[in-house]
């Protein structure tokens, strides 16, 4: 099992949560509102009036081909606007309840 961690813009929510649907991922945690700055390039996603635009991220644990897909789906989906932000990290999961 793996764990995708995927942080974005909130402009990319609707396109990801319909990736997921399409995917048949149904289990994921969402934080609607997350403040940071990409690590190259972007602008920080700050909520304020200098920087108003906010982040969202998700949570989703699953298997880890299914994990691979997301990945290179997201990668697509980054490369096609990527001032925007998006960014998708992994991790093996050992056990879950």
């Amino acid at each position: 099992m793996k764990a995708v961690l995927i942080t974005y813009d909130q402009a990319h929510h609707e396109r990801i949560l319909r990736l997921l649907d399409h995917l048949n991922c149904r289990g994921f945690t969402c934080w609607p509102q997350v403040q940071g700055r990409g690590t190259k390039t972007g602008e920080p996603h700050y909520g304020s009036h200098a920087w108003p635009s906010m982040s969202m991220a998700i949570i989703t644990i699953v298997p880890d081909d299914l994990a691979a897909t997301i990945m290179d789906r997201l990668h697509e989906m980054d490369e096609e606007t990527p001032r925007l932000g998006l960014r998708a990290f992994t991790w093996t999961i050992d056990a879950t309840i």
